[in-house]
């Protein structure tokens, strides 16, 4: 098969590459869309030791499945593969699995190629009248909405009534405002530094957007809810600083790994920090739906390019180009 094969740093490689094996009680899937994630882009530059070359990279796919009973139905990919018997996947925790994977992980290959092979139990059928380009959008929607759900748990309020603050306008960042949204908050700020997205991130989520490198729109210590979608240390210190005494900061992003959050101030206004990793089964499941519902609206902020110019897609979104919050990629 044909595959974008991750190399080394900043260097992808369109190739032929060896079909994926097909264990027991898994499909293989003829991969239609896949969308590039961030932390794609953190192994592309090198920074993920969890992503060695060489590799494919690529964890947000939907597509067909090749033979068997179930032979052209089209699917959405949950690439998160648990153990289903562990303490977290019996009390509905899966995505702590204690021997999770992950496809584009070792030893689970990616989906930027023709092809993979992963377990019926993490396939979604998608109906005929929803695009597999939307459908591929379920992954990362299914990060902001897991987050959300965790942020509305923990305050245990009325999220119409709070301030909230999602950092980052990539999908993840989207994700995150249309799921608030979904969840009943009213006020939400959006923060993203390339302002060439501003317009489609409006259009796409009707939140106050701003690149928080000109102005802050709101004053220190008046957010109530943070979810921060990037993970660096400047966007842990925005969030520590203008979070409100008694506020959640929620973290997804994956962008450093230490650094940026004032933990006296946190310790002195009882700030409570959680972070979110991917989504549960029933998590992903429910964001599908959703997709299929049409309830996150209007997905058309996406990029539809080839998988063969996937090098010059990276480099597009590593030199903040690229108008659109998310790039899917067709092999």
């Amino acid at each position: 098969m044909k595959a974008l094969v991750y190399t080394g740093e900043k260097n992808l490689i369109y190739q032929n590459y060896s079909d994926p094996i097909k264990n027991k009680d898994e499909e293989i899937i003829k991969i239609n869309s896949v969308g590039i994630c961030g932390s794609d882009m953190h192994a592309f530059l090198g920074h993920d030791e969890r992503r060695p070359s060489p590799l494919i990279l690529g964890h947000e796919p939907s597509g067909i499945i090749v033979g068997g009973e179930n032979d052209g139905k089209k699917v959405t990919i949950n690439p998160l593969v648990t153990c289903g018997h562990c303490r977290f996947c019996v009390s509905s925790r899966d995505n702590l699995c204690l021997t999770r994977q992950i496809i584009s992980m070792p030893p689970r290959e990616g989906a930027f190629a023709e092809y993979v092979s992963i377990p019926k139990q993490n396939l979604i059928l998608v109906p005929d009248d929803v695009s597999l380009e939307n459908a591929c959008l379920t992954e990362p929607l299914a990060c902001g909405w897991h987050a959300s759900k965790v942020a509305k748990k923990i305050m245990n309020l009325n999220l119409k009534e709070l301030n909230c603050l999602v950092i980052g306008g990539g999908a993840i960042g989207i994700g995150a405002a249309l799921s608030l949204l979904l969840h009943g908050a009213e006020n939400i700020f959006l923060a993203e530094t390339n302002e060439i997205r501003h317009n489609k991130i409006k259009k796409t989520c009707n939140v106050q957007v701003f690149n928080p490198e000109k102005k802050i729109p709101f004053e220190e210590g008046s957010i109530d809810l943070v979810i921060d979608g990037v993970g660096i240390v400047k966007t842990r210190e925005m969030s520590s600083k203008y979070i409100s005494p008694g506020g959640l900061i929620v973290h997804i992003g994956l962008g450093q790994p230490k650094e940026g959050l004032d933990i006296r101030r946190m310790t002195l206004q009882e700030i409570t920090f959680v972070g979110t990793y991917t989504y549960t089964s029933s998590d992903f499941k429910e964001t599908a739906d959703k997709i299929f519902n049409n309830e996150f609206g209007n997905l058309d902020w996406v990029d539809i390019r080839p998988l063969k110019d996937g090098q010059a897609c990276f480099e597009e979104i590593l030199e903040g180009k690229t108008l659109f919050p998310k790039i899917i990629l067709k092999p």
